[in-house]
């Protein structure tokens, strides 16, 4: 079985990328998407949205990268795809999965998921743009108000040249609303002769053995979930559940693991972003961390109305993660 780290727009970028395959347990990750629209993406995007393309196509821990495109002009994302498969990556990726109304009114990601057609043009043209070895996959959901096309998407794409399908198991229209339809995986499975990875709604050891055994496939992809819990995919590949410790002792010595990885994703983030914007990506991690980390929660607390970087940095001093190790780390 492979588990794989999900690409999420404004949260799972490069800087929480790299601090996640630090803490282990993934086989791949895939990158936000480029948005391909007007024109043919330039090297120099790509560069910006996967820096791991100037360390072959990996993050400084080992782990592929492949690099998502979204967009429905076939040529264009043809094109795009060329050039992107000059610079290494481990793979490119397709997007027919993101709900965000302000993607779909311009016809990306989910939007697609009505026109089984043009999903199988797209895919054609980009796998004919691509170097032979280097593999093609797609990202979607099972449709936009309902499942009545998930199938001939998946077959449309599967026809289409991809080799392999992660299925979100929730359709636009559902966005990030539990529960996730993962029967509808392993529906998905059985029209098609590529692999299939489930996705949607993992957030614990138990609801993986749950979304294998609903889905009858080996292979996971994390997104929310290994952002709470950063050592998720570590702990499924051991068998731990947390259930057999006392809770509280395990979290806490996970915290403690947790705060140079903290210290790292800070320094990342500063080098990536205006330092204005720094302070609320830290909250957004952390308020996410929340949901396993009590910590967590009074970092939250501390940081909330903090505004600068010099007081972030305090706030985070006084919680035992101290910047300076994160600039080692990084």
């Amino acid at each position: 079985m492979r588990l794989l780290l999900a690409p999420m727009e404004g949260l799972l970028d490069h800087a929480l990328r790299e601090v996640l395959s630090c803490a282990g347990g993934y086989d791949l990750a895939v990158t936000e998407f480029a948005r391909v629209s007007a024109t043919a993406l330039p090297a120099r995007f790509f560069r910006r949205i996967s820096p791991e393309l100037d360390a072959g196509g990996r993050t400084l821990a080992g782990t592929p990268v492949r690099v998502q495109l979204l967009g429905s002009d076939a040529a264009l994302m043809a094109a795009s795809a060329a050039r992107l498969a000059t610079l290494g990556p481990a793979g490119i990726d397709l997007n027919f999965g993101c709900p965000a109304p302000t993607v779909n009114r311009h016809r990306g990601g989910a939007a697609l998921l009505g026109e089984p057609e043009l999903l199988h043009r797209i895919a054609v043209a980009v796998r004919a743009a691509m170097p032979q070895g280097l593999p093609l996959t797609a990202k979607m959901r099972l449709g936009i108000d309902d499942c009545g096309r998930a199938l001939d998407c998946a077959r449309a794409l599967a026809a289409g040249g991809v080799a392999e399908l992660v299925v979100h198991a929730r359709t636009r229209a559902e966005g990030y609303r539990p529960p996730a339809h993962w029967e509808w995986v392993g529906r998905i499975a059985d029209v098609v002769d590529i692999p299939v990875v489930a996705n949607g709604e993992v957030w614990s050891e138990a609801d993986w053995r749950r979304c294998r055994e609903v889905s009858g496939v080996a292979d996971v992809m994390l997104g929310r979930g290994a952002v709470a819990d950063p050592f998720l995919a570590r702990r499924i590949r051991a068998g731990d559940a947390l259930g057999g410790r006392d809770l509280d002792a395990a979290r806490a010595a996970e915290w403690a693991q947790l705060q140079p990885l903290l210290a790292q994703f800070w320094v990342r983030v500063l080098s990536r972003v205006e330092a204005r914007h720094a302070p609320g990506r830290l909250k957004q991690w952390v308020g996410l961390l929340r949901r396993n980390y009590a910590q967590a929660e009074a970092l939250f607390a501390a940081l909330r109305t903090v505004r600068g970087l010099a007081e972030s940095e305090a706030v985070l001093r006084a919680h035992g993660i101290h910047p300076e190790r994160g600039l080692l780390a990084a």
